[in-house]
């Protein structure tokens, strides 16, 4: 009988067999070697195993509870800006937005609801605190990342995530009763204002800057650093020509979501900040915020000042959402570059 595998171990053309029963051969002698040593498998040809019906139903109910969380997600936001635009719009419609946005006089007594002091003092609170915690916190993410010995990484990373588990009341305590003497002694005054605003509030802001900023300059590639030293640069020269402009849209997105921190907060604000409805006239002099007006008036306001309040919630819900669309426009400019 003819060989159907030819000595280049290929079927002939006369044979019509399958292909597995032309490679399924039986067992050769001891000794013989060539094409014809191939060795049948243990059993029948295997085949895919098709998917139970029991896993694609878990596979199924598993993809609907990920869309099913993804939508009250999205829910809740609507939910929440359906529900203070449905209270705060009418007094848009009754001042108007220009009257509104653009009065500098708050004093609900007098019916005057005007929240660009507000607004200018949430302003001046947000920027002086990134303006003495975006370095510290950047100069943390550098030291974590890159010049930190790993046993001094395990001691000031828990460290520095501490800060942000602590209850901002507790900032506010220390604020109000370590830091306002301190500032009232050296200026003469109360001790309250921006000042000892900016101090709180750049402490608060650190733990979001550095850990976002850490994870940036962790995501850089090693052979960035292996080439920059290369070509003889130093471990400064590194970090601040090659590290830093290489991680930048990622630090510009920790420093935004800590001006979203940061404008955000009430509590802390609240107890040092003195609380007055001006833009105030020195970092020494007592001002007000969009978030403490609300938390100091809300109880007890009712009618238009209700209204009112409800209309600041507004502005502080689309000064958030404006950072949201700052942080996505930057990281997609910065893919876009890259």
């Amino acid at each position: 009988m003819t060989d159907p595998l030819d000595r280049g171990g290929r079927a002939t053309p006369g044979d019509r067999r399958p292909a597995a029963d032309l490679l399924h051969r039986e067992a050769p002698a001891p000794g013989v070697s060539g094409p014809s040593a191939l060795v049948p498998p243990a059993g029948p040809p295997t085949r895919l195993s098709t998917i139970s019906r029991a896993t694609y139903l878990k596979e199924a109910g598993l993809k609907n509870l990920f869309l099913l969380c993804a939508c009250v997600a999205v829910a809740g936001v609507l939910l929440i800006f359906l529900f203070v635009g449905y209270r705060g719009f009418p007094i848009f419609g009754k001042l108007g937005i220009a009257a509104f946005l653009g009065g500098r006089t708050w004093s609900p007594s007098a019916g005057s609801f005007g929240v660009l002091s507000l607004i200018i003092n949430s302003l001046l609170a947000t920027l002086g605190a990134l303006a003495i915690g975006a370095p510290l916190a950047i100069g943390t993410a550098v030291f974590l990342s890159d010049v930190a010995s790993p046993r001094v990484r395990e001691l000031v990373r828990p460290a520095v995530e501490l800060l942000a588990g602590i209850p901002s009341v507790v900032y506010g305590l220390f604020g109000l009763l370590a830091l306002r003497p301190i500032i009232a002694k050296t200026s003469g005054g109360l001790g309250f204002g921006l000042a000892a605003a900016w101090m709180i509030l750049a402490i608060m802001v650190v733990p979001t800057i550095a850990a976002i900023s850490e994870d940036a300059l962790r995501s850089v590639p090693d052979g960035i650093r292996e080439a920059s030293y290369a070509m003889g640069a130093t471990k400064w020269q590194t970090i601040w020509r090659v590290l830093l402009p290489a991680a930048r849209v990622g630090i510009i997105d920790a420093v935004i979501l800590g001006m979203g921190r940061a404008i955000g907060e009430t509590m802390a604000v609240l107890m040092v900040a003195g609380n007055a409805a001006v833009v105030p006239a020195g970092i020494f002099k007592p001002f007000l915020t969009l978030t403490t007006v609300i938390v100091l008036e809300m109880p007890y306001a009712s009618g238009d000042h209700r209204t009112a309040l409800f209309g600041v919630a507004i502005m502080l819900f689309l000064i958030s959402m404006a950072f949201v669309a700052s942080i996505r426009l930057i990281s997609r400019l910065g893919r876009e570059r890259s």
